[in-house]
């Protein structure tokens, strides 16, 4: 016969399994391939490279860690927002850009080799026929991160660098 506290115990024990399983699948957007994008996460100071300020940018985790928002200010006085979501039906990153100006655009990418490469399709140009942007983050060892948003031919040629940005996290005030 199995005692009045062996069967507590053992209740106990199945809500802790039954619970801990929900706690672990009910997070849709907890998998590796969602955290790729986390160490662009923070609020930050963006420079040049040659130490000017050209702007703020937050990024923030919404819809329950299932979307980078992004907020940036611009020291020219530009704004913009994007936002960064992982596609698990085609295992890739998508960037939705909006500017105050009216510009869009759409990005679609992998994290690779320590860097997140989303790229646009090709768009019709005036100087060359067709062309694509790519921007690319990856974190530096001192905790920066670098953006680089270049814009190549149809056939991968470099034709331009359109930004390249030092992110520095803001210090918070002591």
């Amino acid at each position: 016969m199995i005692s009045f506290e062996m069967k507590i115990l053992k209740t106990i024990f199945l809500f802790l399994v039954v619970g801990s399983t929900f706690a672990q699948t009910n997070c849709l957007c907890c998998e590796t391939q969602h955290k790729q994008f986390d160490f662009w996460v923070g609020e930050w100071v963006v420079k040049d490279s040659l130490g000017n300020k050209v702007g703020e940018n937050t990024i923030s985790k919404i819809q329950e860690n299932c979307v980078l928002l992004e907020n940036w200010k611009g020291a020219q006085g530009g704004t913009g927002t994007s936002m960064n979501y992982f596609d698990s039906s085609d295992s890739t990153w998508n960037q939705l850009w909006v500017d105050n100006k009216g510009n869009v655009l759409k990005l679609k990418g992998k994290y690779t080799s320590g860097r997140m490469v989303l790229k646009s399709d090709l768009i019709k140009g005036k100087k060359v026929d067709f062309y694509y942007n790519q921007i690319s983050w990856y974190q530096n060892k001192d905790g920066t991160v670098t953006q680089l948003w270049e814009i190549y031919d149809s056939n991968g040629k470099l034709l331009n660098t359109v930004f390249k940005g030092i992110y520095y996290r803001k210090l918070t005030a002591k």
